[in-house]
């Protein structure tokens, strides 16, 4: 999906995301293009035996003949965030009241933070993005939720979990992925996502 790149030119975020909005957990484009977004699980495939392998690879040929739009799959990868889990060790390091168990949570602490940073681990999460082109929007829903079903399912044969991300969530990847460090300071909620939508929102004739 073109909108999840980043642009070379330095151009403001307005203009590089293309978007109308956000409705009923669907991204709506311009010229009556519509979006829906599904967060994917992994597999590992080559933890899996030579069987196992081949009844994988015919499900997903199978998969593919199955689909009812055209698919496309977005891997973000950003290292780990373990901001909140370490303040939650350091509050947890000043309500223990025993010396002995101060010293082992801060011991914890600090090798966390050292196993991150030095060995740079990074997060990794799956989306596969669904198209629809319909001249309104609830038209677009409902052919978008019918698509749903189908690749979900598909992906149920796989061992694949699928979910659909609503609206805060949709908005959540663009604000984190062009403004990481202030999406990091202040992720997106109900008031964040106003802000996004007068901000970011492009206003243009459907």
């Amino acid at each position: 999906m073109y909108i999840l790149r980043k642009s070379q030119k330095k151009t403001s975020t307005r203009r590089q995301i293309d978007i109308r909005g956000v409705k009923a957990d669907v991204l709506m484009l311009p010229r009556n293009q519509y979006r829906v977004v599904l967060e994917v699980s992994a597999i590992n495939f080559e933890l899996r035996s030579e069987e196992e392998q081949d009844a994988l690879i015919d499900t997903y040929e199978s998969f593919l003949d199955s689909l009812p739009c055209p698919i496309q799959a977005v891997i973000r990868i950003r290292t780990l965030d373990i901001d909140q889990y370490l303040a939650d060790l350091q509050t947890l390091h000043e309500q223990e009241a025993e010396r002995i168990y101060q010293n082992q949570i801060e011991n914890y602490r600090e090798f966390v933070q050292e196993m991150v940073v030095d060995n740079h681990i990074l997060s990794r999460r799956f989306y596969v993005v669904l198209p629809c082109t319909a001249s309104d929007f609830e038209t677009a829903k409902e052919h978008l939720s019918t698509n749903i079903d189908i690749v979900s399912k598909g992906f149920m044969r796989l061992g694949i979990h699928a979910r659909q991300l609503d609206n805060l969530e949709i908005l959540d990847v663009f604000h984190s992925f062009y403004n990481p460090a202030q999406a990091k300071r202040q992720p997106v909620s109900e008031l964040v996502a106003q802000l996004l939508n007068s901000s970011y929102i492009r206003k243009e004739a459907v």
